[in-house]
């Protein structure tokens, strides 16, 4: 059942959990998503990103909450980008979007996100918006104090723009980091006692098991990852080849595999079930398992 994602994470402030928010891009990885939820009795937030065709992901969505009746979940469009296409996943049916406008002043990003929280709320789906700006992990050591999320700021924004959940910049970053992260909880703890909608932390993969439980502890109730899946993925179909992508390079004669028995279908099955046993682990370390019954 998909429901929208500010309902879904109140009750997670509420009973203090953190949902895993999977990036989606294929059936096979909204199964896999679907799967790890109902298998640990757990709500999941299924994020799609626009690079990765939304109408398609969305049918594959649509065709697996028939399929997995049982699972709540919220179909939420992550970093959403121009108003045209956050029009297009409000008309296609997600539940939530996220809507992206942490490179600009205050007052704009204000502004802007306030007009879509009306338009969203009116079809009856909630909004999520970013204050702070969560940059790239290439670049983590030079940006990472940058894009901190200023906390007197984060009441107002709340207030003026009414949106449902807030993802903050505590000392994450996207993709993989070049340094050491280093996660600003004092802060998080302020964010956590002065605004009283859901906190949301992108750019979960590489942070660490110990920081994301105690940033889930200490007020996140999402918690954004694909890096870390997509990684999984990999790993599990290189397994499923058998092979030795070293040597394959120095030595060609071993031809385009290495492994005549493989085929496409049964590696992007096997890299699925990579990217399901990470979303679980995520699942048990946010402590949202059993919390679908």
């Amino acid at each position: 059942m998909i429901i929208d994602m500010g309902t879904l994470l109140c009750r997670a402030k509420k009973e203090r959990y953190g949902v895993a928010a999977p990036n989606v891009w294929s059936l096979n990885t909204v199964k896999a998503a679907y799967e790890a939820a109902q298998e640990l009795k757990a709500p999941v937030i299924l994020d799609v990103a626009a690079i990765h065709k939304i109408e398609e992901t969305v049918d594959a969505v649509r065709f697996y909450e028939k399929k997995f009746p049982d699972v709540t979940a919220a179909l939420n469009l992550d970093h959403g980008g121009d108003y045209e296409e956050i029009i297009q996943a409000l008309r296609l049916g997600f539940s939530s979007v996220m809507v992206d406008r942490s490179t600009l002043p205050f007052e704009e990003n204000v502004r802007e996100v306030a007009e879509i929280v009306k338009t969203a709320h009116a079809l009856g789906v909630s909004v999520e918006a970013e204050l702070g700006h969560v940059g790239q992990g290439y670049e983590y050591e030079a940006t990472r104090d940058a894009g901190l999320t200023n906390k007197e700021e984060a009441v107002k924004y709340v207030e003026q723009t009414g949106v449902d959940c807030l993802a903050v910049s505590v000392g994450t970053s996207h993709g993989t980091y070049k340094g050491t992260p280093k996660l600003d909880f004092e802060l998080l703890a302020e964010l956590d006692r002065l605004v009283d909608i859901p906190l949301v932390l992108h750019g979960g993969s590489g942070t660490g098991d110990d920081n994301l439980a105690r940033a889930v502890r200490t007020g996140i109730q999402k918690v954004n990852l694909c890096t870390d899946l997509s990684n999984a993925g990999l790993e599990s179909m290189k397994k499923y080849l058998g092979v030795d992508f070293e040597s394959m390079e120095k030595n060609r004669e071993l031809g385009e595999f290495g492994n005549p028995s493989a085929n496409m279908w049964d590696a992007d099955a096997a890299a699925a079930e990579g990217y399901k046993a990470k979303v679980q682990h995520y699942i048990k370390l946010f402590g949202s398992d059993g919390k679908d019954q």
